[in-house]
């Protein structure tokens, strides 16, 4: 062997160095905390629960929650990473699912109108919201919240108006109900689906379309990002309409997979949703964050609230878990954050 080639299999990295170089630059990423308590849960409960949560029943139990809980995740994951809030979600859910029930199901009008209508109602809070966020300049915490309890005031009074009551039924058609609230297997909601698709749509968005870097722009500082040329107004209010519209087509499904419509029934997806997304690895702060990292956010989520019955331990520890979860996660968040920054100091110097 000449010395040039000496040299060069001196410098080159061993396998064992190119494993190791891998799972350190894997332990940097923003969803290797959310993985690392995926896998940990899954094991706990797997070993705790036994054959019943490891079944096909088991296994629906968390999908089907997760998947309803994951297409409201991911949109409030990307307007987190934007350095914003939406909690309007809570208010939308219901009044997306009752105005599909009051159109459809008491008036009798064809499917897809309601359906139509339903989505509509998603898209014109999340327009409201962008709007408001931009030209007030109030933070959006209070803006949604705000919106939040106006749209609950008006669901309210509409359906006490229109039906006589707080809940409206509706029975689908067999074709719709195939599409958007039927259960495969008898189990696994159709929604399971549709999460996937959402999973792929959004990871397109941020992670392969130039607007997944103006998303990220726009959470590391606005102003820099609208000096920089990036439309921050236009993908604010972009944003909320996303928001809006996955909250209203979680409502058109779950009024189409439970057959009824109640005014209040959106309001566990509120901070449900924003545990996901924390618990994903995204940062409060904004900035930073992923998809993959929220759906171990979601299916880590989902696994604690089921899979608590699934063993001997009392139910009402499920929220206790899910707390201290969440504390986890903000502190491991936080640690992988600041590894991936000295990890990058280090490489400049």
């Amino acid at each position: 062997m000449n010395t040039r080639n000496s040299v060069l299999a001196s410098s080159a990295p061993s396998g064992g160095q190119n494993i190791k170089a891998t799972i350190g630059q894997l332990s940097r990423r923003p969803e290797a905390g959310a993985l690392l308590g995926l896998i940990a849960v899954f094991v706990f409960f797997g070993l705790a629960g036994g054959n019943a949560f490891l079944s096909s029943a088991g296994y629906a139990s968390w999908l089907n929650v997760a998947a309803e809980i994951g297409i409201v995740a991911l949109p409030i994951g990307l307007l987190m990473i934007a350095g914003e809030m939406d909690l309007s979600i809570g208010a939308v859910i219901p009044a997306a699912s009752l105005a599909m029930a009051i159109i459809s199901g008491h008036y009798g009008l064809p499917e897809i109108v309601g359906i139509s209508a339903g989505l509509g109602v998603g898209l014109i809070v999340g327009l409201f919201n962008g709007y408001l966020v931009n030209r007030t300049r109030v933070p959006s915490l209070i803006v949604t919240i705000g919106s939040m309890f106006g749209v609950m005031g008006l669901t309210l009074g509409f359906t006490v108006l229109i039906a006589g009551s707080t809940g409206v039924s509706l029975v689908p058609s067999p074709a719709v109900k195939a599409i958007l609230g039927d259960f495969i297997g008898g189990m696994f909601q159709v929604t399971i689906f549709w999460w996937v698709l959402f999973v792929a749509a959004f990871f397109w968005l941020l992670h392969i379309s130039p607007v997944g870097n103006w998303i990220f722009a726009l959470g590391g500082d606005k102003v820099s990002a609208r000096n920089a040329g990036i439309p921050t107004e236009g993908l604010t209010i972009a944003l909320y309409m996303l928001s809006g519209f996955s909250a209203a087509f979680v409502g058109v499904s779950q009024v189409l997979v439970y057959q009824s419509a109640q005014v209040l029934g959106g309001q566990s997806f509120i901070f449900n949703s924003i545990m996901c997304v924390v618990i994903g690895g995204v940062l409060l702060t904004g900035g930073t964050g992923s998809v993959v990292g929220i759906v171990f956010g979601t299916l880590t989520f989902a696994i604690v609230n089921q899979g608590i019955y699934f063993t001997g331990i009392d139910p009402n520890l499920g929220s206790v878990i899910i707390g201290a979860l969440l504390l986890l996660a903000v502190m491991m968040n936080d640690k992988f954050r600041l590894m991936a920054t000295s990890y990058a100091a280090k490489k400049k110097k």
